[in-house]
């Protein structure tokens, strides 16, 4: 898809949005509030992006993800309760000059594959791979429901609630496409596998 689209950006630290997953955001800052104004009165869509690094005006990664306010819930002070929902992934062109309180940017929509599967393979080893790595960290798992997840909610909902550090997550959500996606995702859970057991406790990718 060719061209730009103006994007109003939640730059949230560790926040990561993937396409078809749901994120709950509880938005009180005053130029967060502001955007979410904006949204509602507009498209109802927030781009979430991380910054690279902590700061005001923080560089922005490459790519994000825009969502669609879903339910929300607003309170007597102006803050609001909301469940944000992922519709695709967009890299960013270029920071825009506003005079709004919250950023805004120009970005280029990512078109994913409707539809991505895993070949049986691959889906027998991330299962492998994550009940492993769950027994591990003592996570209790429904996995008769997990099995009936199809790939796309699986690989995107594992990578969105992973305790991997936010670079980790960034590069999850710049994998090129869910086989990516998911290979990486076994590499990050073996590897916070093998520093857990040298070191006794959760070490992260930066």
């Amino acid at each position: 898809m060719g061209g730009g689209v103006r994007l109003s950006i939640f730059p949230l630290p560790g926040a990561i949005l993937f396409p078809g997953l749901a994120l709950p955001l509880h938005i009180f800052e005053p130029r967060y509030r502001a955007l979410t104004s904006d949204a509602l009165a507009r498209d109802r869509r927030i781009a979430m992006i991380q910054p690279q690094r902590g700061g005001e005006d923080a560089p922005l990664f490459d790519i994000g993800c825009v969502g669609r306010i879903g339910e929300i819930e607003a309170l007597g002070d102006g803050r609001y309760n909301l469940v944000l929902e992922g519709e695709t992934r967009f890299r960013l062109l270029r920071e825009l000059d506003v005079t709004t309180p919250f950023r805004q940017v120009e970005g280029e929509p990512i078109a994913d594959e409707d539809v991505e599967v895993l070949a049986a393979i691959e889906r027998a080893a991330f299962e492998q791979e994550a009940r492993a790595f769950a027994d591990a960290q003592g996570y209790s798992v429904d996995w008769d429901s997990v099995t009936r997840l199809d790939d796309q909610t699986l690989i995107n909902g594992v990578s969105q609630i992973a305790p991997f550090d936010f670079a980790a997550k960034q590069a999850l959500l710049e994998a090129p496409d869910l086989s990516a996606r998911c290979e990486l995702l076994i590499q990050l859970m073996q590897f916070f596998a093998l520093r857990d057991d040298d070191d006794g406790g959760k070490v992260t990718l930066q």
